[in-house]
């Protein structure tokens, strides 16, 4: 079987999560109860059910309810908390030495306003995807598109966000044109 070639990217860092990994991680949470919705490269991968680019890190969301438990999980497989400049008490990263995950912590209240953390609107994570044959829950592809223009782009976020708005239809934002 011949391997995939990706575009050639610079990525944020020289580590690279596979889909293998990926799909492993989703699993472990899914079997012990711990909702996640992937997000970032890994998210638009997912919506567009092929790997499109190699990834440096894998992004989840989750709930703050879910929180200790995931840490728990990751820390019996050696993650820890990986020193970044932005580290917050809702953002951070976990890392085993060989891969990261990029952890954005949200909470609502009984309402379903959000009250912690990132600020994910509630109906953001609706998406659903595929990885790897496994469905996944994601951030949903208008979301995805518009959570990529707040902040100054890298090649890898207009290959991503250029292909979700072919594949959704979706008009292609002004700072995504060259």
């Amino acid at each position: 079987m011949s391997e995939k070639k990706f575009p050639n990217y610079r990525l944020k860092s020289d580590s690279r999560m596979s889909a293998e990994k990926v799909v492993e991680l989703y699993s472990l949470f899914e079997e012990n109860g711990v909702h996640i919705w992937i997000d970032g490269g890994w998210g638009v991968d997912a919506l567009l059910e092929e790997q499109t680019r190699e990834h440096a890190d894998l992004d989840i969301a989750i709930d703050h309810e879910h929180e200790a438990k995931m840490k728990e999980l990751l820390a019996e497989r050696g993650y820890k908390v990986v020193m970044t400049n932005d580290k917050t008490e809702w953002n951070y990263v976990l890392g085993d030495g060989q891969s990261n995950i990029d952890v954005h912590v949200f909470g609502f209240d009984e309402a379903g306003n959000n009250c912690y953390g990132t600020k994910y609107p509630k109906e953001s994570l609706t998406g659903s995807g595929m990885i790897n044959g496994v469905t996944v829950r994601c951030i949903e592809p208008n979301w995805m598109v518009q959570f990529h223009t707040r902040y100054e782009l890298a090649d890898t976020d207009r290959h991503d966000i250029r292909l979700l708005c072919e594949k959704f239809n979706i008009p292609l934002p002004e700072s995504h044109k060259l």
